[in-house]
């Protein structure tokens, strides 16, 4: 952790928040909400972006046993389209907050906005970089998600979902176009409205 933050003062319960799966074309947008036990520190806490998937997957299990409370929330595909991934985003992280089993008392969230929450809250840009929190928020999200891909992914092997994630990347576009697009893809998000208008 970089120590360009600065806590709030005198706050006891903290929460982070994160979100992965705003760019991807197909499935939900998952974020997490973690309060981490000051007398269980976990090492190696960082981005989940700049971790590797097994380095990922063993602090995901070790933030579980540690943390004081941790909860995952999701906009699925069709909030996504209705209300814009932004709103979704904002709405999937107030059901992660929600949905801890302790309340915190503030909650630092990933980003330069933040959710309408029942308590105050500060955003912190390139907070799963700086903040303990966030990352372990960053961490079960990312985990939680690639999970739904590599499920959606044996459902569906002809879109290599567990190759890119969602993305749009080269891969995804030209399976999108060759197979169409499938329930879980999001409307909204212009290549998928493209080949939904071609068909």
């Amino acid at each position: 952790m970089t120590a360009e933050f600065s806590y709030p003062v005198g706050v006891e319960l903290i929460a982070g928040v994160d979100e992965v799966g705003r760019g991807p074309l197909v499935g939900a947008v998952v974020t997490a909400a973690v309060i981490l036990d000051p007398n269980n520190p976990i090492a190696g806490l960082a981005d989940s972006k700049k971790l590797s998937e097994k380095k990922r997957l063993a602090l995901a299990e070790e933030i579980k046993q540690k943390a004081l409370a941790w909860a995952l929330g999701r906009a699925e595909p069709s909030e996504i389209d209705e209300l814009n991934i932004l709103h979704a985003t904002m709405l999937a992280m107030q059901r992660a907050v929600k949905s801890l089993k302790i309340q915190p008392h503030f909650v630092l969230v990933d980003g330069n906005r933040v959710p309408e929450l029942s308590m105050p809250a500060q955003a912190v840009v390139k907070g799963d970089s700086k903040v303990a929190e966030i990352s372990a928020a960053s961490i079960l999200a990312k985990v939680a998600r690639d999970q739904e891909m590599q499920e959606l992914d044996q459902q569906f092997p002809q879109y290599e979902f567990a190759k890119h994630k969602g993305y749009p990347t080269k891969v995804h576009l030209e399976k999108l176009s060759q197979y169409g697009a499938l329930a879980q893809h999001r409307r909204s998000f212009a290549p998928v409205r493209q080949v939904l208008e071609n068909t």
